[in-house]
């Protein structure tokens, strides 16, 4: 099973960055955040979706062979209609180890505004993952919920539904007004203010306004996030490299959330200086976005 997985992360990650990187050479930059936009409302769908494969296929089983057969199903089109820009082989640089595992280090002094963006992806994720890997003992330790199984499948549910609302509309009016960093900012105080309700007002009401809100700026984060990050890549040559290192931002927190959680719930005051600190850090994200010079 471990083997397994690590198999699907490796294959799907490698897929997913390949199609970004498609984004940025295809599309206009004034057109890239609602590309982003549907990039996330595509994630969001096929969560849904293969969540509900799942449960309708009946059995481990089946569900994962439903699964393998529509990744099949949905790499092929891409892959037959698809025409990639390619270089002349005369334009394609010389390769080589040293050089190509060199080559995954971006340097901060360089290129800061890729390493600002960066960051903010990061800290924004982490606190956005704090608040989602710990809402069923959230709800089952500190409401006492009688359902804290289905609590879950609701708040996530209302977060799914006001993120697909915003993730596409966001990233389109960023298109509209030229701008990302202040969707960006205003996005993940949003967030912010979201998990701080979660410390403040910890009722099974204002964990739905919490969900809501959280939906809502996340939405507008990971479409314009996405067309900012395009943005400050250093050169073209290197994008899909580049965005595969970015895509850490992603996967990176998932990992670093237990860590910081799992203390400060159990030593260090509960829940509700748990989401007080990743309301702190999701906003200190926010803020650095202001740090970038090169997008407005």
């Amino acid at each position: 099973m471990a083997a397994g997985w690590c198999l699907v992360q490796l294959t799907l990650n490698a897929a997913f960055a390949a199609v970004t990187a498609a984004v940025p050479d295809r599309v206009p930059r004034r057109q890239r955040g609602a590309v982003g936009g549907w990039l996330g409302a595509a994630q969001l769908l096929g969560v849904v979706a293969g969540t509900g494969l799942a449960t309708v296929a009946g059995g481990t089983v089946a569900g994962y062979a439903a699964c393998a057969v529509f990744i099949v199903a949905g790499v092929l089109p891409y892959v037959v209609r698809h025409r990639d820009l390619r270089l002349a082989a005369a334009e394609r640089p010389s390769w080589h180890w040293r050089g190509f595992v060199r080559g995954f280090w971006l340097s901060p002094r360089r290129h800061p505004d890729l390493a600002w963006a960066w960051l903010t992806r990061f800290l924004i994720n982490v606190s956005n993952s704090v608040v989602l890997l710990y809402l069923l003992y959230f709800l089952r330790d500190r409401l006492h919920h009688d359902d804290p199984e289905g609590g879950v499948l609701i708040l996530t549910a209302v977060n799914g539904v006001t993120m697909l609302a915003t993730v596409v509309v966001g990233g389109a009016w960023s298109d509209r007004v030229g701008r990302r960093k202040p969707f960006v900012l205003w996005a993940g105080t949003l967030m912010a203010a979201a998990t701080g309700l979660l410390a403040l007002w910890q009722t099974w009401p204002g964990a739905l306004v919490a969900a809501a809100l959280l939906g809502v700026g996340f939405g507008v984060f990971t479409s314009v996030d996405f067309a900012l990050m395009t943005d400050v890549l250093p050169k073209a040559l290197d994008r899909g490299k580049d965005l595969g290192v970015i895509n850490i931002a992603n996967s990176l927190p998932q990992v670093a959330a237990p860590v910081l959680a799992a203390p400060v719930v159990t030593h260090l005051g509960g829940y509700r200086v748990l989401y007080l600190t990743a309301a702190v850090i999701g906003l200190a994200g926010a803020v650095l976005v202001t740090r970038i010079r090169g997008v407005e």
